[in-house]
C-alpha cells in the first residue's frame, strides 16, 4: 500500500489494504454464493462507488445473477451526506418477485440506501438484501442495516476503491483514511 495520498485540498492515510479488501472479497461472495444457492437474484449496483466493488464480488460469485445500475446522491461535492436523496438514474427491469441484492460501497447514516429501499418495495419484489463494502454503525440511522458487510469502520472519512472526495480518488486500489 502506499503512502499519504493528497487529493484536492485533503491528505488520506493507509487504511485497508488491496489485498484485504479482495481477501473480504472472497468471504462475503461465499456467502451471498451459500444463500442464493439455485437463484439468480438481481443485482442493483449503486453508482459511483460501488463499481468497483460491485465488479469484484460478482466475479466471485457461482449463481447467475442479472446485474442492474442505478444512481443516487446525497453527498454531491461534500464530505458527509444528507437526508435528501435524489435518483439520478433509475431501475429499467421489472422487480416483482424478484430477489434484490442491493449493492454498496458504503452505508453511513443509512439515509440513501433507506430511500431506494423504501421505493423498490413499493414494487413488490420477493426479498430485499443490502450488501456493503463498507458500513459506520456509529453513524447509522436507518432502518436498513447491511445484511452483508465488508468491513466495519469508525466515523471517518475514507476514499480509494471506488470511493471518492470530490469526484476524484476512485481509482485508488486500497482505501485510505482522512488525515487527521
Amino acid at each position: 500500500m502506499e503512502g499519504i495520498v493528497k487529493i484536492k485540498d485533503k491528505e488520506f492515510v493507509p487504511y485497508i489494504s488491496e489485498i484485504d479488501i479482495q481477501k473480504r472479497i472472497v468471504e462475503v461472495a461465499a456467502e451471498v454464493n451459500r444463500d442464493y444457492h439455485g437463484k439468480s437474484p438481481l443485482m442493483i449496483v449503486v453508482l459511483n462507488g460501488a463499481f468497483m466493488f460491485a465488479a469484484d464480488l460478482v466475479r466471485n460469485l457461482h449463481i447467475e445473477p442479472e446485474i442492474q445500475f442505478i444512481r443516487i446522491s446525497t453527498y454531491g461535492n461534500s464530505m458527509s451526506s444528507s437526508k435528501d436523496a435524489q435518483l439520478l438514474l433509475g431501475l429499467e427491469v421489472d422487480v416483482e418477485g424478484r430477489d434484490i441484492i442491493l449493492i454498496e460501497d458504503i452505508v453511513e447514516t443509512g439515509y440513501t440506501v433507506g430511500y431506494f429501499i423504501d421505493e423498490v418495495q413499493k414494487l413488490a419484489p420477493s426479498s430485499i438484501k443490502l450488501v456493503s463494502l463498507l458500513y459506520k454503525p456509529e453513524k447509522f440511522k436507518g432502518s436498513y442495516p447491511p445484511d452483508y458487510i465488508g468491513f466495519e469502520i469508525p466515523g471517518a472519512f475514507v476514499v480509494g476503491y471506488g470511493l471518492d472526495y470530490a469526484q476524484q480518488g476512485r481509482e485508488l486500489r486500497s482505501i485510505y483514511q482522512l488525515k487527521e
